[in-house]
């Protein structure tokens, strides 16, 4: 005979076994919990200065001011997603010990290239990656189905 607590469970979207204790069935500290916003800043600095970096060795303007700022956008927007598509993070991802995984996958599995493009160009814009749901991920990555967690 079935319990009251079975069914009401539906309720909550029922239970994983191997769910962990945190947001989205992830650990609340150490590898794969999610990241935290000072470790995505930094990481996000990371990745905008070796893009200028290439961005100046390409294009070679006289200085850094005369650099166009919609090469280096896309010299950025290149990285993260041949990165983020084929190895699940960019440099300062990787330097920062972070990378992007699709909610639900399996470790190490990256996110594959439609993913990619759309956490990419929504990185892009902004706006989507400084507004956050109640799970503490960016919009882009809610878009994508992606969540950034720590290695």
């Amino acid at each position: 005979m079935a319990s009251r607590e079975d069914m009401g469970s539906w309720l909550e979207g029922g239970r994983r076994e191997d769910a962990g204790s945190g947001r989205l069935g992830l650990p609340e500290t150490g590898s794969g919990s999610l990241a935290r916003l000072g470790r995505r800043a930094v990481a996000l600095v990371v990745d905008w200065a070796v893009a200028t970096l290439i961005a100046y060795l390409v294009t070679s303007p006289a200085s850094f001011a005369e650099l166009n700022s919609w090469v280096t956008l896309g010299v950025f927007a290149l990285e993260n997603l041949l990165l983020v598509s084929t190895v699940g993070f960019t440099i300062g991802h990787r330097l920062l010990g972070m990378q992007v995984r699709t909610l639900g996958a399996p470790d190490g599995v990256a996110p594959g290239f439609v993913r990619g493009a759309v956490r990419t160009f929504l990185l892009c814009l902004v706006i989507p990656a400084v507004v956050w749901d109640g799970d503490g991920r960016g919009l882009h990555d809610r878009a994508a189905g992606t969540v950034l967690v720590r290695r």
